[in-house]
């Protein structure tokens, strides 16, 4: 029994320190060599500092609307609704993101929603949301802020994310920084 407990002890010991201590600050140290120190991307804005990494709550008409969430955009705690497609709760609240979404929208048929737009992400701070996710919304937003179709068409082309090396990941968009330069047109 000595030969097997000794060792055990030893293992745990080793991991320990390697995932509590050595793991960590290998994962701080290579943070502090980036950009920003590893505090993600800081966007300073009319005095206010908005973090591109967590999801803005966006729900003015003159904007695009951000994806939802479910835990009220609130960073200190990311999660997602833990609810099944099954849920009647859950299927009830997103027949109401669909219905606002329609009010708003008007010119948007119910299958041309995408889903992002009515479904929060798994932990309710996406701060991206998909192409489709834009274009459906262009009608609106140009014609609240009298522009050409065309112009916010350009400006998403513009402001979309290639997957990362052609190949991991969808094309997406960050909400923010979309919005800001739609500001800025």
């Amino acid at each position: 029994m000595k030969q097997h407990i000794i060792p055990a002890i030893r293992l745990t010991v080793a991991t320990l320190l390697l995932f509590a201590v050595v793991y960590p600050v290998a994962v701080w140290g290579i943070a502090q060599l980036s950009p920003n120190q590893g505090k993600g991307e800081i966007i300073e804005l009319n005095g206010k500092k908005y973090y591109s990494n967590i999801g803005q709550s966006f729900t003015d008409d003159k904007y695009f609307w951000s994806r939802p969430s479910a835990v009220d955009y609130n960073a200190a705690g990311s999660g997602g609704s833990n609810k099944g497609p099954s849920n009647e709760e859950y299927l009830a609240q997103v027949q109401a993101r669909i219905d606002t979404f329609l009010i708003h929208n008007p010119q948007v048929n119910k299958p041309e929603i995408p889903v992002d737009m009515i479904t929060a992400s798994g932990s309710g701070l996406d701060p991206d949301f998909s192409v489709q996710a834009a274009k459906v919304q262009v009608k609106r937003i140009a014609k609240i802020r009298h522009m050409e179709e065309s112009k916010l068409l350009e400006l998403i082309d513009r402001e979309t994310e290639k997957p990362l090396l052609g190949l991991l990941g969808p094309e997406k968009i960050n909400v923010l920084k979309l919005n800001i330069a739609l500001d800025n047109l």
